[in-house]
């Protein structure tokens, strides 16, 4: 199946949302959390579908296009790390905390699935 883009990936629109979750989310932290674990979480959630798109516009170029999917899972382990911060200071809900952690997971084994299989992604002119 062939994309008109990045927008139209299953992993962008499953990023994408749990960016916004997680942004909504962090508008009820405590102020002091402000440019700590809020802006932290905000800019890793957000990374992930920035450096989805950037890696996707360069396909073409299959090790590059590897190397973004796999810095997009960065920021989603990332991610993970800041969600433990926020359920261990008591910030979000143990059912809340279950809910972000497993879309996390979910979006990092599309990413990997994506580094392991970049030729499903490159252009038609790129495929063999």
């Amino acid at each position: 199946m062939e994309y008109r883009g990045f927008k139209d990936l299953n992993v962008y629109k499953l990023a994408y949302k749990l960016a916004i979750e997680i942004f909504e989310m962090t508008k009820n932290f405590p102020k002091g959390e402000t440019y700590a674990l809020s802006d932290q979480i905000r800019r890793l959630s957000r990374s992930v579908c920035a450096n989805l798109a950037e890696g996707y516009r360069k396909r073409k170029y299959p090790k590059h296009f590897i190397s973004k999917m796999l810095d997009c899972d960065g920021e989603c382990s990332e991610t993970l790390v800041w969600l433990d911060f926020a359920k261990d200071c008591n910030y979000i809900t143990l059912e809340k905390y279950d809910a972000l952690t497993l879309k996390c997971k979910e979006v990092g084994a599309m990413l990997g699935a994506m580094s392991n299989h970049a030729e499903k992604f490159m252009p038609r002119e790129n495929k063999s």
